[in-house]
């Protein structure tokens, strides 16, 4: 138990010395992973003024926070995860497990019937510590996200989406590809170095 308290007081102190934790506090955001997806945009450009954009495992709502400020007034933004989060402005949020036959349908019902942009997906599970047992379950999560991004997304959409590296990750990366006609990689310097997380952003969809 001792060495469990002194394993989470070292988690807390390395977090609150954290550049992206105070850069987050400072700037406004909920979380520090809104510079992972900075990074992405700011690279690859993919999300634009006016686009309507799906934020699945949307919680705290920090990825929201960025993407609302970038689609603005014209565009959307629809958040979901199981879990609660504190409204933000303009953002319509659904709670609920989107897998689900009627929240899906609510989901369809705030997109007014029509095809997004742009996928997000930052979904994880309740991480054990146990990577036989973690990385199957968020690969899982990711099964999810690719089936609701193949099927709201424009011919030209993008889905962006965090992948943990482990079993199954090369299968699921060629399962993008066989749905997306490109597909890369990324791991933004605010994911931490030690972190198997990487992140795949896919675009033009394949005709499946």
């Amino acid at each position: 138990m001792a060495k469990n308290k002194g394993s989470s007081g070292r988690w807390m102190s390395e977090h609150m010395s954290d550049e992206y934790v105070k850069r987050a506090q400072k700037e406004g955001y909920r979380s520090r992973a809104v510079y992972k997806l900075i990074e992405a945009i700011d690279k690859d450009r993919f999300i634009k003024p006016g686009d309507t954009l799906l934020d699945l495992g949307a919680a705290p709502g920090g990825w929201s926070q960025v993407a609302i400020k970038i689609v603005g007034k014209k565009g959307q933004v629809i958040a979901s995860d199981i879990l609660d989060i504190e409204p933000i402005d303009n953002v319509d949020f659904l709670q609920g497990d989107f897998t689900k036959l009627e929240v899906y349908g609510a989901l369809l019902t705030l997109t007014k019937g029509k095809k997004v942009n742009v996928v997000l997906s930052d979904m994880a599970p309740n991480m054990s510590g146990q990577l036989s047992v973690d990385i199957p379950k968020s690969l899982y999560l990711c099964e999810l996200a690719l089936d609701m991004a193949v099927k709201t997304l424009t011919p030209n959409g993008y889905f962006f989406v965090k992948v943990f590296q482990g079993v199954g990750f090369d299968e699921y990366v060629k399962a993008c590809r066989a749905a997306f006609a490109k597909v890369i990689i990324r791991k933004p310097k605010a994911s931490r170095a030690r972190s198997k997380e990487v992140y795949l952003l896919a675009s033009t969809l394949k005709s499946l």
